[in-house]
């Protein structure tokens, strides 16, 4: 049986969309690699996504076994739709236009090797 270890951010402040072009990129990468490409890259969203995955590692080598942090691989990353906060802005004669916050529900399992 394969040892992993799971963490979730729910309701982060930030649209699953601009979270997932984060995600593609470290899915099947190497836990500490996947680190180090999030430290530098320039999306809003990789600084999320890093704490999650920072979280994922501690849970491994905590809770789970203690699963040797070297060998993790980021084995499952998505991030799903949260619910939607409304707020209305003003418009021209007394009009209002609806806009929707967008949240997120990320999460990240990591393995061994």
């Amino acid at each position: 049986m394969e040892m992993e270890a799971k963490a979730i951010h729910k309701y982060a402040h930030i649209t699953p969309r601009k979270a997932r072009r984060v995600i593609d990129l470290i899915r099947g990468k190497q836990a500490s690699a996947a680190i180090v490409s999030l430290r530098y890259m320039p999306y809003r969203g990789a600084k999320v996504i890093e704490k999650v995955l920072r979280s994922a590692m501690a849970n491994a080598e905590q809770k789970n076994a203690h699963l040797d942090i070297d060998k993790l691989k980021v084995k499952e990353a998505f991030a799903d739709q949260g619910p939607s906060m409304k707020r209305v802005e003003p418009r021209a004669q007394g009009k209002g236009n609806m806009i929707k916050k967008r949240t997120s529900h990320i999460t990240i399992v990591v393995s061994e090797e």
